[in-house]
């Protein structure tokens, strides 16, 4: 008598911290920002889902059930799939993001989320693009990839893939922020595109695993891709191009917006010339973004003269060793504006002079001479 496999072992529950996390992240759109208030007074996130819940839904416990249903299907889904969460406490949360005005409670990624610790720039564009777009986006993600910047963009048609495919071409990193779960590719014959963008760098997404890419999910995930970069490039937008929304939002992320002149014949580039009459910098070159940032030595060369000393700086002075401040805390102390003080920190950071925790909080590192 043939023996009986022993049953598969059951998943192990999902933590309920995170469960709390994508609970709040399925909530309709309007409670947003009273949760990101929440999240950033450390309020636990369960509290958060009970006092959203009693306030909208005193007599409907039954909705807010369904959510958290939901909410533990799609951590089983990511576990049965691989897929990484990085809820807003995790050390791992991009520190950037976590300062813009509305960070998604838990991010889902697809790769090494060790892409998030470099100096990220966006490059994005038109989906209909012409040669001339995607030639000189394959060539700007290709020279900055070599430089060490990680290349962050939409996957779209275009140039966003383009720019993915420079940066690999590379042999550099870059990331692609999904409209979808990040288990859904979206164009569909992108998805070998995704794989060899996840094996090199990341594909992340703010949208439970199965999302279906929607209409009204693009907007939202292009604050995402400037939320994580030091800088935005746009090349050939037309007048009403979403890569115009990346750019407004990076305006009021206080994020640098660049843009590369085009064909004025087409109008293609109408929108990206607006920018620049605006006063968007003008783009030619790798070099004309790394000078932006104030990079134009190149970033490995940075690096190895600072060797990992702690450089003097006076931000560090705002900074307790061993004590987390977030964002808001430092730019009090120091005076300066949180969208031009993140920048510095990320230096600092480079430098191993601070260091990352949950929340989007930074803790300073005092090394032995």
């Amino acid at each position: 008598m043939r023996a009986r496999p022993s049953p598969s072992p059951a998943p192990p529950d999902p933590d309920p911290e995170l469960v709390a996390f994508v609970t709040l992240s399925l909530l309709p759109a309007w409670c947003r920002l009273a949760a990101v208030e929440g999240m950033r007074a450390r309020e636990p996130a369960a509290q958060i889902v009970r006092r959203l819940a009693q306030r909208h839904w005193p007599d409907e416990p039954e909705a807010i059930r369904a959510i958290e249903t939901r909410a533990r299907a799609s951590c089983a889904r990511a576990a049965a799939a691989a897929l990484t969460s990085i809820a807003w406490t995790d050390a791992r949360y991009p520190a950037a993001l976590a300062a813009i005005v509305d960070p998604p409670p838990v991010l889902w990624t697809r790769g090494d989320v060790a892409a998030f610790d470099a100096t990220l720039v966006a490059i994005v564009g038109s989906r209909a693009a012409s040669p001339y777009a995607r030639s000189v986006a394959t060539t700007l993600a290709a020279d900055l990839a070599s430089r060490g910047v990680v290349v962050v963009s939409g996957l779209a048609r275009g140039v966003d893939s383009a720019a993915h495919r420079g940066a690999l071409d590379a042999d550099g990193v870059t990331i692609a922020v999904l409209g979808s779960g990040v288990d859904v590719v979206y164009p569909p014959e992108h998805d070998t595109l995704a794989d060899a963008i996840a094996r090199r760098g990341l594909v992340v997404s703010e949208l439970v695993p199965g999302t279906p890419p929607l209409p009204p999910f693009f907007p939202m995930r292009n604050r995402i891709i400037s939320g994580l970069s030091r800088a935005v490039v746009v090349i050939e937008a037309h007048e009403k191009s979403g890569s115009l929304i990346t750019a407004r939002c990076a305006l009021e992320q206080g994020r640098d917006v660049l843009a590369v002149p085009g064909n004025v014949l087409t109008g293609r580039n109408r929108g990206a010339h607006a920018l620049l009459r605006d006063g968007a910098k003008i783009v030619e070159s790798a070099d004309d973004i790394l000078e932006e940032l104030g990079m134009c030595t190149g970033v490995h060369a940075r690096r190895e003269t600072t060797g990992g000393a702690r450089p003097a700086d006076p931000i560090l002075d705002c900074l307790v060793p061993g004590e987390a401040s977030d964002l808001d805390e430092i730019a009090e102390r120091s005076g300066l504006l949180p969208s031009r003080l993140l920048p510095r920190l990320m230096e600092l950071e480079l430098a191993g002079a601070i260091a990352r925790v949950g929340g989007g909080r930074f803790v300073r590192i005092d090394r032995p001479c």
